[in-house]
């Protein structure tokens, strides 16, 4: 039996900032050896539809739904079975059903023995979901999968899942329940100094889930000298010393959700202990006094933002020397409690926006209460323009010690402000897959 691993892409074009899809190199790792494999990311490469293969098995998120159904339809009509799993799958799953031959709800771990199974006795059931959750002890993930393909040179790797936050925008408490899951530390250790890597992301969505155990993984990480980024919610800033042993183990950039300057929003997002413990010029000064680049995010759209609030954000990210920052517009998706909040009070401006061949990337989703949608899409584009404009981008690098104070900082600064820059041109206002393909002209709602 062969299986084909399929990467789609949100539209059409190359990627030159793709990394490492790390759940496909998981997913290797459960498959036997005795069952052919291969893998096309679409971000960086054509799809062979014609390629002789027994299944295809797709990771969609919202995002890829519409090009996932348009690729699953090439498939389909070649008589290959497609399977899709992911959070796309989990929260609408007779929608992905409409265009997969199967799903898989939730991890895969602990169920994709028994999809392969079925498979190969071809008995592929509609839907899978594993009885409980697996625990993150299993193989290390198989990157030879990813042999020949040029993403970045980061380093993808996982420690552990879920969050202990229910953000109301936010869909990995629905995905993952109050599930608090980590690794055994020995094997994320063993599985980088296998790897050598030049750079490591942990790809956790928040790596203080557990703070002893925090500690003791960053503990373990210092003997291996590596250089490594993450997700971390901003609370932690309380303890000084937590920050700084976070440094001393090789963290050199954090991806932090500050999602909003205004307490009133914090509130209704359910995200207000953001500022419990102090400001966040307070929390940015930990951070940055242990020598960590601040990669800060920020939504609009919540009911005190109005047209005011994109500049006064930019400025504050400018003020506060941050590596990089995202400003988009809030997306109610699936699974998510503003999502069912925003369809209740029929607020949504598409009957489901991933599927619409209306809808482009970047644009609002809903009617916010203080701007137009209109306002709130244009205002997060040119947030974005304003905070990597080459006047910004000089200004932010005067903050030596954090940005540039190493040949390796100066570098990584220069070319993330670079890569960001283009993608902007790039990604805003780009229809999600591909716009007149004819296998989702009848399929697809629009």
């Amino acid at each position: 039996m062969k299986i084909t691993f399929i990467r789609p892409n949100i539209y059409p074009g190359r990627s030159r900032d793709a990394m490492h899809p790390l759940c496909f190199a998981i997913l290797k790792s459960l498959t036997p050896n005795d069952v052919e494999t291969a893998f096309y990311d679409e971000r960086l490469e054509e799809i062979p539809y014609d390629e002789d293969t027994d299944l295809v098995a797709m990771t969609v998120e919202t995002y890829t739904a519409r090009r996932s159904f348009q690729i699953a339809s090439e498939y389909r009509k070649r008589g290959v079975k497609v399977i899709m799993g992911g959070y796309h799958p989990t929260f609408l799953q007779e929608e992905c059903l409409h265009y997969a031959d199967a799903i898989v709800e939730g991890d895969a771990e602990g169920i994709w023995p028994q999809v392969l199974i079925d498979a190969r006795s071809g008995n592929l059931k509609k839907h899978y979901k594993a009885n409980g959750f697996a625990e993150l002890n299993g193989p290390l993930p198989d990157r030879s999968i990813f042999a020949g393909k040029r993403y970045l040179p980061i380093t993808l790797v996982q420690y552990g899942r879920g969050c202990k936050y229910n953000c109301d925008f936010c869909s990995i408490r629905a995905f993952y329940g109050s599930s608090l899951r980590q690794r055994p530390i020995d094997r994320l250790i063993e599985e980088l100094e296998i790897l050598n890597p030049r750079h490591v992301f942990i790809v956790d969505d928040n790596i203080f889930t557990d703070v002893q155990k925090a500690k003791e993984l960053f503990t373990a990480l210092i003997p291996l000298k590596i250089k490594w980024s993450c997700q971390v919610s901003i609370d932690v800033a309380k303890d000084p010393e937590l920050v700084a042993l976070m440094a001393k183990s090789g963290c050199l950039t954090a991806l932090i959700g500050f999602e909003s300057l205004e307490q009133k929003n914090l509130k209704q997002m359910r995200k207000q202990w953001n500022t419990k413990h102090q400001s966040y010029a307070d929390s940015i000064k930990v951070f940055q006094d242990a020598g960590i680049m601040i990669y800060g995010t920020f939504v609009f759209g919540y009911d005190q933002d109005t047209v005011d609030s994109f500049e006064r954000t930019v400025e504050f990210a400018i003020k506060h020397r941050f590596y990089l920052a995202n400003f988009n517009p809030l997306t109610p998706t699936p699974g998510a409690r503003l999502f069912q909040t925003m369809e209740k009070e029929g607020r949504l401006l598409h009957d489901r926006w991933w599927l619409d061949r209306n809808y482009r990337y970047g644009q609002a989703t809903f009617r916010p209460h203080g701007m137009t949608a209109d306002q709130l899409t244009e205002g997060c584009h040119q947030a974005r323009k304003m905070f990597y404009s080459w006047s910004s981008i000089a200004k932010r690098s005067l903050a030596f010690k954090i940005n540039a104070g190493t040949p390796y900082r100066a570098g990584l600064y220069c070319l993330s402000s670079l890569v960001s820059r283009r993608e902007i041109k790039r990604k805003q206002f780009s229809p999600l897959g591909i716009l007149d393909h004819p296998a989702t002209q009848t399929l697809i709602p629009q």
